[in-house]
């Protein structure tokens, strides 16, 4: 179809670059990093090919999370958002931007983010999972109390807020000791981002903060997919969930929670998300440059659903959601 927009697609700068490393084997590592520190070009030609109208930009990862530093990690988000900043404004129609934030202070965050929406004219924010500061070895999630004040300046903005995975720290992956190739977009990123969605949904944020939005890539995570076992485990026993919030999951997830189709270009997977989330709550997305334009393109040109689905999902619940000329 024509006019796709992808929202999780990634560039980087100078500073961020060599987060991305080591993702991808060594030989093809010169053309990634080629494409990520590269807009205007060769990711203009892939988007024309393709049909995809628009890009909504975001950095690579875990790149401000990864800074213990607070102060460094502030500086850095500015200088990023700063040059994204410069790069849509050369082609707004093409590219719009995400805000890079450092969550490491919930303050800081919250300025850079209005700094973001109010005088950038970025649409969202997106961050690359927990925040390390001071210690190398901390882990810092946005269900913790000294986050709420950050997640009201979200909600006041009403703009989107994608959780994007990074792999658990060394110290905490014991789990795959000797198993690397389980690490990265293969199972960790899934399972990390999956249980911090999960406890920002058991903590009940979104009872206070109802209009709150949040975007999850790879499908959701694999959450779809355990959502009635998360609410009805043990189910003849009847017994209440023993977190703060006062619902059920699925019920957040299905009023808080938007699914981008980014890495995960499976039909049957996609169809089980419409009937988990329904097709208004599922966003085109490539994950460019780690996967391809080509391949989520060709792919969801050809899925098996209704063309009426197809738009949506392809263009016009991202209008809607990001607000958008077009909506």
């Amino acid at each position: 179809m024509k006019g796709k927009i992808g929202l999780e697609e990634h560039f980087a700068i100078e500073d961020t670059i060599m987060d991305s490393h080591g993702f991808l084997p060594e030989e093809i590592w010169p053309e990634l990093k080629s494409r990520l520190l590269d807009v205007q070009e060769k990711r203009l030609g892939f988007m024309d090919k393709f049909d995809m109208e628009m890009m909504i930009l975001s950095l690579n990862a875990p790149a401000i999370q990864a800074i213990p530093d607070t102060s460094k990690a502030d500086e850095i988000a500015r200088r990023s958002n700063d040059a994204l900043a410069e790069e849509v404004a050369k082609r707004p129609d093409r590219f719009q931007g995400l805000a890079a934030l450092p969550m490491q202070d919930p303050e800081l965050a919250a300025a850079e983010l209005k700094r973001c929406v109010n005088d950038l004219g970025f649409i969202g924010a997106l961050v690359n999972g927990f925040s390390q500061k001071d210690d190398a070895d901390s882990c810092l999630y946005y269900d913790l109390d000294q986050y709420w004040p950050f997640w009201q300046v979200v909600e006041e903005l009403d703009v989107p807020f994608y959780l994007h995975p990074r792999n658990p720290l060394e110290s905490q992956s014991r789990i795959y000791e000797g198993h690397p190739w389980l690490l990265g977009p293969t199972w960790a990123f899934a399972q990390e981002t999956a249980v911090h969605a999960l406890r920002l949904m058991c903590s009940g944020l979104f009872d206070k903060h109802p209009k709150l939005q949040i975007i999850l890539g790879h499908m959701g995570e694999g959450i779809p997919y355990s959502l009635w076992r998360i609410d009805n485990r043990n189910s003849w026993t009847k017994a209440p969930p023993k977190y703060p919030a006062k619902r059920l999951i699925a019920e957040y997830f299905q009023e808080n929670f938007y699914l981008t189709t980014s890495g995960n270009f499976h039909t049957r997977t996609l169809i089980d998300a419409m009937m988990e989330i329904g097709a208004d709550r599922i966003l085109f997305s490539s994950d460019y440059p780690f996967e391809g334009v080509e391949e989520a393109a060709v792919w969801f040109d050809a899925a098996g659903i209704s063309e009426d689905d197809r738009m949506k999902i392809g263009r016009t619940n991202s209008l809607k959601l990001f607000k958008l000329d077009g909506a």
